[in-house]
């Protein structure tokens, strides 16, 4: 999942880039279970043609809304930060993206709860001098080293080093 590197200026180095934790891909993966089970349940109690391909056709939808839908959105959904900003980029067909310059965020923070503790994974705030204030990355992996690269990066840059982007 390496952020790609013509999409940076020059000078520009990764420092972390990751995606939201598979923990996101728990609820996806019983819907798809249930929809099965339906399926197969409903095809052994009746002997209707016609329901056997309702709900197959219902399943079909759910499994394409609740189970391919948070797929494609989890693995085209990545969140990087560089040398020089944050960027977040989602969208398989449709792109979507923000960045924010390393030197208009104030602060990064971390929030871990306690099933996040259990998967590895956690919430990196990342507050900016913007009009939105802060960014909320949800369920991102092992959250307290990314946390501490990034305030690393921050304190890099506020104190005039910049021997990592070419200066």
């Amino acid at each position: 999942m390496p952020f790609p590197t013509k999409l940076l200026n020059e000078g520009e180095h990764v420092v972390v880039s990751t995606r939201t934790h598979a923990k996101a891909l728990v609820g996806p993966a019983l819907v798809l279970v249930l929809a099965v089970a339906a399926v197969l349940v409903l095809s052994t109690v009746t002997d209707s043609t016609v329901v056997g391909l309702v709900a197959g056709a219902v399943a079909v939808l759910v499994v394409v809304w609740f189970v391919v839908r948070p797929l494609v959105v989890w693995s085209t959904t990545t969140y990087t930060f560089t040398n020089r900003r944050f960027i977040k980029r989602s969208g398989l067909v449709a792109k979507e993206g923000r960045t924010i310059p390393l030197n208009r965020i104030s602060g990064v923070d971390f929030e871990i709860g306690v099933v996040d503790r259990l998967f590895g994974c956690g919430t990196l705030v990342v507050s900016d001098a913007s009009t939105e204030g802060r960014v909320e990355l949800h369920d991102i992996p092992d959250v307290e080293r990314v946390q501490l690269q990034v305030s690393d990066e921050l304190h890099r840059l506020s104190s005039g080093d910049h021997r990592d982007d070419g200066a």
